[in-house]
């Protein structure tokens, strides 16, 4: 994500997982599922829809794609990008072995694909079209967002016969606002990207997009508001909708953060398309 600095440390919540008694699956909206493997989280209206996914953890250090699949899915096949913080969307039959292409997002063109994107604060948009079965998988960091990269994947899921007006959306755990403190020109930048009611700094801050910070020049972005503004700009139901509320920050046994840590390190999200064709 971006370069800026001084995110404060905060108080670390309790492991979500560590008191199944307590704390587990009190998260609304959200569910802890849990497998010979491991944990791994899922959104409940795009469970409820029938759609196959995961946002996976640190805790499944060393294990890719290839092998996370199998815990969504038995039989399908694999699709990633190379991800270079841009607003590229491939077709998922392009991105089927190494060498993975340079893209940030993956629509499903056929039956029987998972996609994948990974991260380490920038937040996984995993999408879904009940009618059609098509799906898609994009990685939104500040740059993600401002070069319009969800609504490049909308745009070729209504390709693939979707409608947006019924389209469901599930961010992932991302860097939360207070804890991602960025340049003003950062946040102009995503400004942009959005709804043109939401291109000053004041308007940013009226719907939360960003907060206040005490360093002149600089303010904390909520890049996950950002993207659910610019999903709301392009005519996505709020309702179908569903924000993860934990911060990758925050969470240190339970997710990666590269500005928490500055270490290469990241955690995956895919889902399973249900289109036959």
């Amino acid at each position: 994500m971006s370069s800026a600095k001084g995110a404060d440390p905060g108080t670390e919540r309790e492991d979500p997982l560590a008191k199944p008694d307590s704390r587990f699956n009190t998260l609304p909206g959200w569910t802890w599922v849990g497998c010979y493997g491991g944990y791994y989280l899922t959104a409940n209206h795009l469970h409820e829809a029938g759609f196959e996914h995961g946002f996976f953890t640190r805790r499944w250090q060393g294990r890719g794609p290839d092998e996370l699949a199998a815990y969504l899915s038995c039989g399908v096949s694999v699709h990633r990008p190379q991800q270079v913080h841009g607003n590229l969307v491939l077709e998922a039959s392009v991105a089927t072995a190494a060498p993975w292409p340079d893209a940030d997002g993956l629509v499903s063109d056929r039956g029987g694909q998972s996609l994948w994107v990974c991260g380490a604060d920038c937040t996984p948009v995993l999408l879904a079209d009940p009618e059609s079965g098509h799906v898609a998988a994009c990685h939104a960091g500040w740059r993600g967002v401002a070069s319009r990269i969800l609504p490049t994947a909308i745009d070729k899921l209504e390709q693939r016969g979707a409608r947006r007006e019924q389209l469901i959306v599930a961010l992932g755990p991302a860097v939360s606002g207070e804890r991602y403190q960025v340049e003003q020109s950062v946040a102009l930048q995503v400004g942009e990207a959005l709804a043109t009611e939401l291109r000053s700094l004041e308007q940013l801050q009226r719907q939360a997009v960003i907060h206040p910070d005490p360093e002149q020049g600089r303010c904390r972005l909520d890049i996950r508001q950002a993207a659910l503004q610019q999903l709301k700009a392009e005519g996505i139901d709020s309702s179908k909708i569903t924000t993860c509320p934990l911060c990758t920050v925050a969470e240190p046994s339970l997710f990666h953060s590269w500005r928490r840590d500055q270490v290469k390190a990241v955690q995956w999200s895919g889902i399973v398309g249900q289109a036959t064709i």
